[in-house]
């Protein structure tokens, strides 16, 4: 059986404790609910099967039934508390203290370098920009960003991109990205930190209005749409993604780091769901009502 802290999942480590329990005894789901304070000799078996869930109170009996202590009992009750967690805060906050109990013993959280790397626009900036600055210094770096950041912040930036395996230094002492591409891991915090990313970038999108036009491309349209014709644009989306990445990938070379924001987004309620006997059309619409604004333009 894995070590506690390179577990993630609280349902995991139990069914594996289990089942390595299992293994060498005649242990059995009633002898360790027993053991565990429980009167329903199944419940454990239904918590490892997703069908209950174990309470943050009664994490630390569980824990005490599997014979864990001192940082141990206290990373999986803090695996209980992430799965409870309500919130994208609450989970960010139950996540970083897990990922920061295991660092302090030398163990990497699977998903915890994915997690750090999406809570700051500056690291996904560096990454793309410190390959293309043969020699350059973190100062020289930090005064090429926009908006600009503090040597402090490139140095510190740069030295976590390094410790995540994101960018490292040949033998000229110049960055080179470990990989062309990152996708999110499977981890459920990464996407919350992906989110505030995206927030972030979008509230850099809105500083971006200010620069002169040949340096921006910035449109948008208002559209009525049907929940089938809002899947198949999703997925025209994607595929223009791909397709720009494929561009962007074709030439080695860089002459500015760009950030494309993709985004759709209702700004209605949905028509089909609102109050009275009010009739809606094919397209989504109430008929007389939108269609003017459909395909409108807004640049």
């Amino acid at each position: 059986m894995k070590a506690i802290l390179e577990y993630t999942d609280y349902r995991k480590f139990i069914q594996d404790y289990y089942d390595e329990r299992k293994r060498d005894s005649a242990f059995t789901w009633r002898e360790f609910a027993r053991n565990a304070g429980f009167s329903s000799a199944v419940f454990l078996k239904y918590v490892c099967e997703g069908k209950k869930n174990l309470s943050i109170s009664a994490a630390g009996s569980v824990a005490n039934a599997m014979g864990l202590a001192g940082f141990e009992k206290t990373y999986f009750v803090l695996m209980v508390t992430y799965a409870h967690a309500k919130g994208d805060e609450a989970k960010m906050e139950a996540f970083e203290k897990r990922c920061a109990l295991a660092r302090s013993h030398k163990v990497r959280v699977l998903g915890g370098e994915e997690f750090d790397y999406y809570k700051s626009w500056k690291n996904p900036l560096l990454r793309e920009l410190a390959p293309h600055m043969p020699g350059a210094r973190p100062a020289e770096m930090a005064r090429a960003c926009k908006p600009k950041i503090s040597t402090a912040e490139a140095v510190e930036t740069l030295e976590f991109l390094e410790d995540a395996n994101l960018l490292k230094k040949d033998r000229n002492g110049n960055y080179v990205q470990t990989d062309k591409s990152i996708s999110m891991g499977s981890v459920d915090a990464v996407p919350i930190a992906a989110k505030d990313l995206q927030r972030q970038m979008g509230e850099l999108a809105v500083k971006a209005l200010d620069l002169p036009l040949a340096e921006r491309s910035m449109s948008g349209v208002v559209l009525g749409l049907t929940q089938d014709a809002y899947e198949r644009i999703k997925k025209e989306l994607l595929e223009c993604r791909r397709r720009i990445i494929a561009i962007a990938t074709e030439s080695s070379e860089t002459q500015r780091v760009y950030r494309l924001n993709m985004q759709l987004f209702p700004i209605s309620e949905r028509l089909d769901q609102c109050d009275g006997d009010e009739k809606v059309d094919e397209s989504g619409c109430h008929p007389g009502l939108v269609p003017e604004s459909v395909g409108s333009r807004i640049e």
